[in-house]
């Protein structure tokens, strides 16, 4: 997966003369982020300082590096066994029933005029 991966990324050069730190541990570090949900200061130290590898996907994301790979990648999807759990979808809390609102409005003019469907 690296080896289709790396030529999509922006070379290794730094500026200034100073040299950068390899791609792989940098995109390491933000799937791991992504996929933990943690924040970038919780990145564990052996991905190096947090705060570079938040730039450097600060400035892909700005430059649109990540919009290329997610395009280069897209044809190469196995969708074989794709599934959608939908166990853990929550709905807002105002789409939770709540009386109200125009249709509860003119459920209970029509229930006013219609006959008791029971004795």
């Amino acid at each position: 997966m690296w080896a289709r991966l790396e030529p999509l990324l922006p070379s290794e050069q730094g500026g200034m003369g100073r040299p950068r730190l390899d791609n792989r541990p940098i995109v390491e570090a933000i799937l791991w982020k992504h996929r933990t949900g943690a924040p970038w200061r919780d990145l564990p130290e052996s991905f190096g300082p947090w705060n570079t590898v938040f730039t450097r996907f600060n400035w892909w994301n700005r430059s649109g590096v990540w919009q290329r790979v997610l395009e280069a990648l897209r044809g190469e999807a196995d969708c074989e066994w794709v599934m959608v759990d939908g166990t853990v979808i929550r709905a807002h809390q105002h789409a939770a029933g709540a009386k109200g609102g125009p249709t509860s409005k003119g459920l209970a003019a029509r229930a006013a005029v219609s006959r008791p469907k029971s004795t």
